[in-house]
C-alpha cells in the first residue's frame, strides 16, 4: 500500500501549484496558519498526497491559497469520495460556479447587451481560440 494515496489527485496538484505561485508573497507557513493548520507540514503532506484535506477546512484553505472556495471544494470532494461520486454530487446539486466564471458570465451579458446569446459553433471556436485550443 502506498504512503501517498492522494498524490495523483487534482487537489494535491492544485495546492502544490498555488503554493509555488504564492511563494513570492506568502510562505507555506503563512498558508498553513491561515488555513488553520498548527503545523506547516500539513500543507506539505497535502501537496505530496500523503494526506487529504478535511472538507471543513476547505473555506479557510481556499482563502489561504487565494483561490475560489467552490473550485477548491470540488477538488476536495473528488479527493474525499472519488471522482465518480463527486460527479454525482454535482449532478444532484448543480455545477459550482467560481468567482472567475461569474466574471466571464458578466462580461458575456454586458457584451451581448443581456440578450441571452446561444453558444454557437462560432462562439465556441472563439472561446477555444482564447485558450489556445
Amino acid at each position: 500500500m502506498t504512503k501517498k494515496p492522494h498524490e495523483k489527485t487534482r487537489l494535491a496538484k492544485y495546492v502544490e501549484r498555488r503554493v509555488l505561485e504564492l511563494k513570492p508573497t506568502k510562505s507555506q507557513a503563512e498558508i498553513a496558519a491561515l488555513a488553520g493548520y498548527v503545523n506547516q507540514n500539513m500543507i506539505t503532506m497535502i501537496k505530496q498526497g500523503s494526506s487529504k484535506v478535511a472538507l471543513d477546512r476547505v473555506p479557510a484553505l481556499a482563502v489561504a491559497l487565494e483561490a475560489d472556495p467552490a473550485f477548491v471544494m470540488q477538488l476536495a470532494l473528488e479527493q474525499a469520495i472519488g471522482r465518480t461520486a463527486a460527479e454525482a454530487v454535482v449532478e444532484v446539486f448543480g455545477e459550482p460556479v467560481t468567482e472567475n466564471e461569474v466574471g466571464w458570465l458578466q462580461a458575456i451579458r454586458e457584451a451581448s447587451n443581456n440578450t441571452d446569446p446561444r453558444l454557437t459553433s462560432r462562439s465556441q471556436a472563439a472561446i477555444n481560440a482564447i485558450f489556445g485550443r
